[in-house]
């Protein structure tokens, strides 16, 4: 029995048995098998930038299985769906993405979180990837970064800062300097302290009953102290230069 074919030139070729098994490079992927399919949930207030990053999203093959403009109908919903991931604005008008974020990971760990928001915010961005977020960028990022970041998210990968660079540009590359903690006042080391447990500003005014603006100044003085940019890089410096586990200095009297 023989099929035909066409070649490139339209002229007929027949094909038979005893050509045998036509041979496929075992590196070649399968052209039956497609890539996995990537699923997004969108919380944003703001029903045109909703409907903006559907339409990317969905253009370049990843599917938008819901959205929402609260927090709170986010956590409700986003556990039964179980998107691969969520894409969380920072503000919104009954929360925060960061406190979405934290919630629902804390009921499936295996949806992953990237943040979204207008301002680059380094408080933001520590308290974000502090509640389990897997990246960070700016709504002027690229389309094209943006749906790569989605896919980079949904497979494992940590991202961090508008451009999405590895988590060690702003983690990873501390330098425990023997000693830089005892240089902190026992305020500025409360302070620390809060700042890697992922709380915000106006969380550790509230726990230490200061304002926020003077929390501001003494994470800017703890900065200063440890020779770091990042409260990230400062949570990360503590971590270290205690151990799991480890005595906490109370710091130098104010």
């Amino acid at each position: 029995m023989a099929d035909s074919d066409n070649t490139e030139d339209g002229r007929d070729r027949t094909l038979t048995d005893d050509q045998g098994p036509t041979r496929r490079d075992a590196s070649a992927p399968s052209p039956c098998v497609a890539p996995a399919a990537v699923t997004v949930y969108l919380v944003d207030d703001h029903a045109l930038m909703r409907r903006g990053i559907r339409e990317v999203l969905e253009s370049a093959g990843i599917t938008v299985v819901g959205e929402s403009a609260t927090a709170q109908e986010a956590v409700r919903r986003i556990p039964a769906l179980r998107p691969d991931v969520m894409l969380l604005d920072v503000k919104l008008p009954d929360g925060s993405g960061v406190d979405v974020c934290r919630r629902v990971r804390g009921l499936d760990p295996a949806i992953a979180a990237l943040m979204i928001t207008t301002y680059d915010d380094d408080e933001a961005r520590s308290a974000a990837l502090t509640a389990g977020a897997a990246g960070f960028v700016l709504k002027e990022v690229e389309v094209a970064d943006l749906v790569r970041d989605v896919r980079r998210v949904a497979r494992g990968d940590v991202l961090v800062g508008p451009a999405a660079d590895p988590v060690a540009g702003h983690g990873g590359d501390v330098d425990v300097e023997p000693g830089l903690l005892e240089r902190l006042t026992r305020q500025e080391r409360r302070v620390l302290d809060l700042v890697a447990e992922g709380l915000t500003n106006q969380q550790i005014g509230d726990a230490l009953g200061i304002s926020p603006k003077t929390v501001k100044n003494h994470v800017t003085s703890v900065l200063l102290k440890l020779d770091v940019r990042w409260r990230t890089q400062a949570a990360v410096y503590l971590a270290r230069a205690t151990g799991s586990g480890g005595a906490h200095p109370a710091g130098r009297p104010e």
